[in-house]
């Protein structure tokens, strides 16, 4: 929310010297965030004036459209003589009034204008924009002055264009819908600075007539509760927006359209109450305000046609819809430079089917963003006669005396709020006096009773058999987000002052640190980085479709996901059961901005879903939940295991001048689970890897990792289908595994280090080629007995010589002595005991042999 203190100042008393510093820190007492203050009186410097355009000739032979303009300045430059200044912009022409910057003045940014020689012609300084002055984000064209402006050319510029102003920029939180306004920014102010406040909505309205202004249907009072129009006839379509409503529209980033429809750009901006101007003769018949139905279309203003669903509200016509409701009008009924007969709308509509719409068709207008906080219902026959007052006034017409107002707005409830609450709540005295006093302020009605029955609606009550003063607080219109007895507490503690809050930090409990399962995360992550493998952390929302991706069975547990009720977006709204799904979609993003090379690992949490778990109790924020709610709400949360996953392509060892380089394979991704298994704790006598078949994994090519005969995770080259439908490179593997699944590491022994020399032996044998290596590993290590202090595989070979369907495995023993040098027939001995059992167990026998 941009708005300059100039508008402030008709509707709160601001000192006439108050400080920007000052202005600032009464908004962020406040609890507003304050991106910025800006006086435009020191963000120009040097000469700015009015100029009037007296020739314009076009420049040829350029890339774009050049102008070599001659302006007159009057006696701003020193010699009277018209300013010889190029510019690109095409929105003017000669007689028109603009905003000239001579040479010596500087610009936002510390941009130094000077004279210079560009496309062949001297520039003696600078045609200026909007964006240019920094009044706003419009670089469109250059500012036209309207010519109800009387200044001279070389008059200074400053105050016609705003540059006399302090403009106040600010970040609205959802909750406080009332500040997207004017009138909401100035009563804040007021209880800030203790000064009066006028209210711009606190005007005279026609209220609603018998015979409507238009007919209208509403068919469901829940999406549009409230729905009023007005008629004016018989406008000037040539009439302009004055220069001072476009300059506040252009301060507050909106751009100008046309008179029409700034005056209901200006008024949301004042009141906060969105509004809508159609042109009447556009419109075919009677007006019905309904939910859209299946495969209906509406090209908003935008120049989008958009595909509608049962959730979206429109304002129909007999041609259908012609109106996203509350979000962006349509294009076949709006105003147009033609237009005489204008019917204003001003409704009030459901916000959580406003927000909904916005994120489904990725429309995030300023009137959607208003409707999704929060608007006053009691607005919209004010804004009418707001409307219509000006456009009479500015392009004439004739108003209606005919008013629509379809009225079903209810009541906000009461709520019930203890007097010392907030004080239990925040540690800080408050009277009750001040406490009805601070709310009163707000705007909410207060009365004061007694609670009989010594019962606290608010928190955890008072002692049994007493009695405490309870307030019975009914909340203003303009403030729907107070609902709750927590909100009101919020209030009292905002307007009180933030200062007053002591700011005490509970002690943390001696002897906590970290937890095992914490402990194992981070040595998990850490052994992955130093092994050369990037964290990523990926977003837990995943399409529907991503199963079929995957290719998961229809009997597959990992199908059945948790759908988010208001999520992100609406082609990610479930919870993934995987992390591959999410991780994948990194690597494919990184493989599409060119890094071909990606070793990415992300640790995070999957979701399941409890089978005919229901639906969670009602939970609200005035007490503490009982043990029985806790538990019945736990046992709906969905079960949240840890899991790890890694995805591996391209070059795992870059080639260079010193080598060919390695291509990342399904190996590497079954290594990266040992290592994880390693920094778990686990010891590598009771891991296996043997061979599985899981999706999204090549059947042939996939590792089951085994912790004590348990299954824990898999590892591998994906299925070609999958890297297929995910646009993945060729032979992507990936491995994941469930951390909690693991079991607690066992306590470690420090290491007995040997002083006898160790007997190095290698073995190659002959084996069938689907005799996994791991097993063939177990035998040698079984046969070789106490003596045998390491085993690696270091070589898999096959070659016709072998003979068909038969392979080489290559391994390096290290046998060792604890208690003396050992003699080489002793480890000879061992090696052949370790041959013999595995020639046993596979039928392996001695290569070479």
């Amino acid at each position: 929310m941009r708005v300059s203190v100039s508008w402030l100042r008709e509707y709160v008393d601001l000192p006439a010297d108050l400080p920007t510093g000052d202005l600032e820190q009464a908004l962020v007492d406040l609890g507003i965030e304050v991106e910025s203050i800006v006086d435009l009186r020191e963000t120009v410097t040097g000469p700015l004036v009015v100029g009037e355009v007296l020739e314009i000739e076009e420049l040829t032979g350029f890339k774009k459209p050049i102008r070599f303009c001659r302006v007159d300045v009057g006696a701003a430059n020193g010699t009277g003589e018209p300013q010889e200044i190029v510019c690109g912009a095409r929105n003017f022409a000669p007689g028109d009034k603009v905003v000239v910057i001579l040479p010596g003045g500087v610009l936002p940014g510390n941009f130094a204008i000077g004279a210079r020689k560009t496309y062949g012609r001297n520039s003696h300084g600078m045609i200026c924009s909007a964006q240019e002055l920094g009044l706003g984000d419009d670089h469109s064209g250059i500012i036209v002055l309207p010519e109800d402006v009387k200044a001279q050319p070389g008059d200074d510029a400053r105050s016609i264009v705003g540059l006399d102003d302090v403009v106040v920029e600010m970040e609205i939180t959802p909750d406080r819908g009332y500040a997207l306004s004017v009138r909401g920014i100035a009563r804040e102010l007021s209880h800030a600075l203790g000064v009066p406040f006028r209210d711009p909505a606190d005007a005279p309205a026609t209220a609603g007539t018998a015979e409507p202004a238009y007919p209208v249907q509403v068919r469901d009072t829940v999406g549009c509760d409230r729905f009023a129009a007005r008629m004016v006839r018989g406008v000037d379509p040539t009439a302009e927006t004055p220069g001072w409503m476009r300059q506040r529209l252009t301060v507050a980033g909106v751009r100008s359209i046309s008179l029409p429809v700034d005056i209901t750009n200006y008024l949301m901006l004042e009141l906060g109450q969105p509004m809508h101007a159609f042109d009447a003769d556009r419109i075919a018949g009677p007006l019905v305000v309904r939910r859209a139905e299946p495969g209906e279309k509406l090209t908003t203003l935008d120049g989008v046609s958009r595909s509608l669903v049962a959730e979206d509200m429109v304002i129909c016509d007999e041609t259908g819809p012609i109106s996203l409701a509350a979000v962006m009008g349509g294009e076949t009924s709006e105003v147009l430079a033609t237009t005489r007969n204008v019917l204003f709308e001003a409704a009030h509509w459901d916000p959580a089917m406003v927000g909904r719409t916005a994120r489904r068709h990725k429309l995030f207008s300023e009137a959607a963003k208003r409707w999704e906080r929060g608007v006053d219902p009691t607005l919209p026959l004010v804004a009418l006669e707001k409307a219509v007052r000006l456009l009479t006034e500015l392009a004439g017409g004739t108003a209606g005396a005919e008013v629509l107002d379809l009225d079903h707005v209810r009541p906000a409830p009461p709520v019930t709020l203890p007097v010392d609450l907030p004080s239990r709540r925040i540690g800080v005295s408050y009277s009750p006096d001040r406490v009805v006093e601070l709310l009163e302020q707000v705007g909410c009605a207060v009365a004061r009773g007694v609670d009989r029955l010594g019962e606290d609606p608010g928190a955890a009550g008072v002692a049994a058999g007493g009695a405490g003063e309870v307030l019975t607080v009914t909340p203003p219109s303009w403030r729907p987000d107070l609902t709750d007895p927590a909100d009101l507490v919020e209030e009292v503690v905002r307007l009180d002052g933030y200062d007053r809050v002591p700011s005490v930090l509970p002690t943390a409990r001696p002897g906590r640190g970290l937890t095992a399962p914490q402990q194992r995360r981070r040595a998990v992550a850490r052994s992955l980085a130093e092994r050369g493998w990037v964290e990523v952390l990926a977003q837990p929302f995943v399409a529907p479709e991503l199963a079929d991706q995957l290719g998961l069975s229809a009997d597959d547990p990992r199908r059945a996901a948790v759908r988010v009720a208001n999520p992100l977006s609406e082609e990610e709204p479930l919870l993934r059961t995987t992390l591959l799904g999410p991780l994948l979609g990194i690597v494919r993003r990184n493989v599409g901005r060119g890094q071909r090379d990606v070793a990415i690992y992300e640790i995070g949490a999957v979701f399941h879903p409890r089978p005919g778990a229901g639906a969670p109790p009602a939970m609200g924020v005035d007490r503490r939940p009982t043990d029985e709610e806790f538990a019945a709400a736990d046992a709906v949360v969905p079960a949240q295991p840890r899991h790890v996953a890694v995805a591996v392509c391209g070059e795992i060892e870059p080639a260079g001048w010193w080598g060919a380089g390695r291509t990342a394979g399904w190996a590497d991704a079954v290594e990266a689970g040992r290592a994880v298994l390693d920094a778990a704790g686990i010891p590598a006598d009771r891991v296996t890897v043997r061979a599985g078949e899981r999706a999204p994994w090549h059947p042939g090519r996939c590792a089951e990792l085994l912790v004590d005969d348990a299954v824990v995770g898999h590892a591998g080259e994906l299925h070609p289908a999958v890297v297929a439908a995910l646009e993945l490179p060729r032979r992507t593997s990936v491995m994941e595994l469930d951390l909690d699944a693991l079991p607690a590491a066992p306590l470690v022994s420090g290491p007995v280090i040997a002083t006898f020399p160790p007997a190095l032996i290698d073995v190659a044998l002959v084996v069938d080629e689907a005799v996994p290596a791991a097993d063939v590993q177990r035998a040698l290590v079984e046969g070789a007995g106490a003596l045998l202090e390491d085993v690696r595989l270091f070589d898999v070979y096959a070659s016709e010589q072998l003979g068909a369907g038969r392979k080489s495995l290559a391994y390096k023993l290290t046998f060792r002595a604890p208690d003396r040098t050992l003699a080489g027939e002793e480890a000879v001995a061992a090696r052949d005991a370790a041959v013999a059992l595995a020639a046993q167990r596979f039928g392996a026998t001695l290569r070479g042999v």
